[in-house]
């Protein structure tokens, strides 16, 4: 450990800090659908976060509630902690090897 002015400060993952959430009610997502360009919300039910490896192949998705189309955002650390905070089922992409 480096002698750091935050070496007192321990890291925490999103799944640790969430752990002891059961259920987050009436959470809605604001969003927008790159096709159709209509902006609309979505509760977390309506949404799917995949976690990769590296930032390329961690992702949301969701289906325009317009349109139908399947969209397909990329997914920064910072959204990644909104959704897993506010319910959104998360799927875990393993890497081979």
């Amino acid at each position: 450990m480096s002698g750091s002015a935050t070496s007192g400060v321990q890291e925490m993952s999103v799944e640790v800090a969430f752990a002891g959430m059961r259920r987050v009610a009436g959470v809605v997502f604001k969003a927008g659908c790159p096709d159709c360009r209509v902006s609309f919300e979505l509760g977390a039910s309506e949404l799917r976060l995949a976690i990769g490896a590296t930032s390329r192949t961690t992702f949301y998705s969701f289906v325009c509630p317009e349109c139908g189309v399947t969209v397909r955002k990329p997914a920064g650390e910072r959204i990644v902690e909104l959704l897993t905070g506010g319910g959104v089922r998360t799927l875990r992409l393993h890497s081979a090897g």
